[in-house]
């Protein structure tokens, strides 16, 4: 490895410049930056009302990036027809098992939809607050 590494060498800036590669290196040489060019780290939590089926695809879109929870309030499109939204959660359970997310209803117009890395929290035993007194 001591000698692989002598080989190499280093110019005066602490680089390797392409004089100082083997032959068999200098040709296709390509310097990588140490700096991540890739998609986001962070995870946002992102609400979308949902008053038309074609409301859903920006849902969709930030889903399919893949560092967006979803949480779509689908109240205002119950209010106008139910049928499109029963087309519009399967369309989002189609996209959730596309991307091996997880999905579950909560409360009366929400929808949470989560991306591979995340689950969503399902505990049967928890009594409903509207059962309490």
């Amino acid at each position: 490895m001591k000698n692989f590494l002598s080989k190499l060498g280093t110019g005066k800036s602490g680089e390797t410049s392409k004089q100082d590669l083997p032959t068999e290196f200098q040709e296709d040489y390509v310097e990588l930056s140490g700096t991540q060019d890739g998609p986001k780290s962070k995870i946002v939590v992102r609400p979308f009302v949902i008053q038309d089926f074609t409301d859903i695809k920006p849902a969709l879109d930030a889903l399919r990036e893949g560092y967006t929870i979803v949480l779509a309030n689908v109240g205002p499109l119950k209010q106008k027809d139910m049928i499109e939204v029963k087309r519009a959660v399967a369309k989002l359970k189609k996209t959730c098992e596309a991307i091996d997310g997880d999905i579950a209803g909560f409360g009366e117009d929400w929808i949470v939809i989560t991306p591979s890395f995340a689950s969503v929290f399902r505990n049967k035993d928890i009594e409903s607050i509207d059962g309490q007194e």
